[in-house]
């Protein structure tokens, strides 16, 4: 062992070398402090991390590594353990020593399929020229925010501007509105006027037991609405046959391009959907639930905030029964293993399975993962019976669809139809095809359902239905495509998101989606290898991200070969 040298702080190593500090980055005792103002009396858990990298992130706009050092050092974690998280959700900026921290005010403008129809790439184009090169404001590209209705979109700080346009942009500067905008809502006040909580107190009282409510809800067809579709009372007995304590997520990172039903709903009746959870939590005897909601839904977040405020004065729940968690930029944590994984203040990287989160969820606990509409409609049965859905039929399909539609049609929206709609129907409810306008394509579900051409235009719009065709409803994103698109153009889009939305743990899906990028921008496409490496990536990648991938490219192939 190294002999202690007399002067104080200083180690001697066996070569005659001495060091005034122990190996690695010294935290700075400033810094230490302000982390420590920051984080106040809240209880040093490691399943924060992210929530205090937002603190930070949120007063200083940007993660200096001073700063990182001393939230490692205040949490007791290895330097490595935050580094790897904050690097790892677009939403944080790391600094390094040396490196000049990024302006204040970012402008972030969506992308994603919708608005880039709708001319984002020009938008950004001319912010780029106006601003980038400043010190003032900086403009990134972002994937979707869950506006696609109001294409083009971007954020401005948290401040998001629909229909955006560069005179846009520099009134909300000029006027330092950069704050998120709350919209009308049913708060708890109004909720309850109208015999909200009923529900919940009744089934708390005793008078029907959760294998009661649960056939309720397996007689009312209603399936997990977050894109997989799996019985939604089924859940519950699965979760129940664990040994507690139990736990609940609530999947509220709603990242598929083209989706914004969650947020429609979280923005005009969230009581509704909070009695859904509260119920559901009931029916599991959940000890905690964990309500994750995406950095992208800045006004639905401080809604949550207020409202679940409300429930705890109101005695409704216990203070801290719901932990509203905030996602921080990382489609991948839509995904229910890499959301717990977010939970747990880690980075969202998907869990092998078996287990699955229903045995071994979040801290290992039996857990229960619903989508947030799930929970939207279970409050609805509670107090209007299963009928609600099962009661409506259309092309031999049962239940209702929250549709969110948007693209070359005249009114984009969530529609509220019958689950069999076919894509014609789904365009006459939303005011038609957009004035001189055709159409030629449309994504049934978001990019991992790939396009299906104008003339597939009688297939029911539901669960089951699309799977023979090479394609699923997933989150019931539609897009509509025109005369004035170009498919291969869509299908090079959702292959890029993927690309920039992969984890990176698996091979097949990291590199598998840049490879498909590459041989998509040719003239001519490979299409030997383009199947190749679809079924490679299908097969082989962990999970649902890398597996679905492949959809635009193969219905590409299928159905729009003249393009490519």
């Amino acid at each position: 062992m190294a002999p202690l040298d007399q002067r104080e702080g200083v180690w001697k190593s066996g070569r005659g070398k001495g060091r005034r500090t122990p190996k690695g980055r010294q935290y700075e005792d400033g810094a230490l402090e302000e982390v420590r103002a920051l984080l106040g009396d809240r209880a040093r858990r490691r399943d924060h991390l992210i929530e205090f990298l937002h603190l930070i992130q949120d007063r200083y706009h940007h993660l200096s590594a001073a700063h990182l050092r001393a939230l490692a050092e205040e949490m007791r974690l290895s330097q490595a353990e935050v580094y790897e998280v904050a690097t790892f959700y677009a939403h944080f900026d790391v600094v390094k020593e040396g490196e000049q921290a990024p302006p204040a005010l970012t402008i972030r403008v969506c992308d994603s399929l919708s608005c880039e129809m709708a001319g984002a790439q020009e938008l950004m184009a001319k912010l780029s020229e106006q601003y980038n090169g400043g010190r003032e404001v900086r403009v990134l590209r972002a994937p979707c925010m869950g506006r696609c209705d109001t294409a083009p979109v971007l954020e401005l700080g948290h401040n998001h501007i629909d229909h955006a346009t560069p005179e846009k942009v520099a009134e909300a500067i000029a006027a330092d509105d950069t704050h998120a905008h709350l919209p009308g809502y049913q708060d708890y006040a109004a909720y309850a006027a109208t015999g909200g909580y009923g529900a919940l107190k009744a089934l708390r009282e005793g008078a029907r037991s959760p294998d009661e409510v649960q056939e309720e809800l397996l007689a009312s067809g209603l399936r997990g609405l977050g894109g997989a579709g799996f019985p939604s009372g089924k859940k519950w007995s699965f979760v129940r046959a664990e040994p507690g304590p139990r736990l609940m997520a609530v999947n509220g990172d709603e990242g598929e391009p083209g989706t914004f039903k969650d947020r429609y709903y979280l923005e005009r009746t969230p009581h509704l959907f909070l009695e859904g959870m509260l119920i559901a939590a009931w029916a599991v005897e959940a000890q905690t639930v964990f309500l994750y909601m995406r950095d992208e839904y800045p006004a639905v977040l401080e809604i949550l905030r207020r409202e679940l405020a409300r429930l705890e004065e109101a005695e409704l729940i216990a203070p801290g029964f719901v932990e509203l968690r905030r996602g921080a930029g990382a489609y991948i944590c839509g995904e229910e293993s890499a959301m717990i994984e977010s939970i747990e203040g880690k980075r969202g990287i998907p869990r092998h399975r078996p287990p699955f989160v229903a045995q071994k969820g979040i801290f290992g606990r039996p857990t229960l993962v619903h989508n947030v509409e799930t929970l939207w409609w279970i409050g609805r049965i509670a107090h209007e019976g299963p009928d609600v859905l099962a009661a409506t039929e259309k092309n031999g399909r049962k239940g209702l669809r929250s549709y969110s539609v948007s693209g070359r049609v005249k009114e984009p929206g969530v529609k509220l139809l019958p689950a069999g709609s076919t894509i014609r129907d789904v365009i006459a409810a939303s005011g038609g095809m957009a004035e001189g306008h055709e159409l030629m394509a449309y994504q049934p579900g978001g990019p991992s359902s790939g396009l299906l051409p104008a003339t597939m235009d009688d297939i029911p719009l539901d669960f089951d239905t699309l799977q023979p065709h090479g394609t699923f409803i997933g989150s019931a994103a539609v897009v509509v495509l025109s005369q004035a698109d170009r498919a291969r153009d869509a299908a090079l889009n959702m292959l890029r998101f993927f690309e920039s939305e992969s984890c990176g743990q698996c091979t097949p899906c990291r590199v598998g989606c840049e490879k498909a990028v590459k041989l998509m921008q040719a003239e001519r496409w490979d299409h030997e290898l383009l199947l190749d490496l679809a079924k490679v990536m299908e097969d082989a990648s962990i999970c649902g991200l890398g597996q679905a991938a492949p959809n635009p490219i193969r219905l590409m192939l299928r159905h729009f070969a003249d393009e490519i």
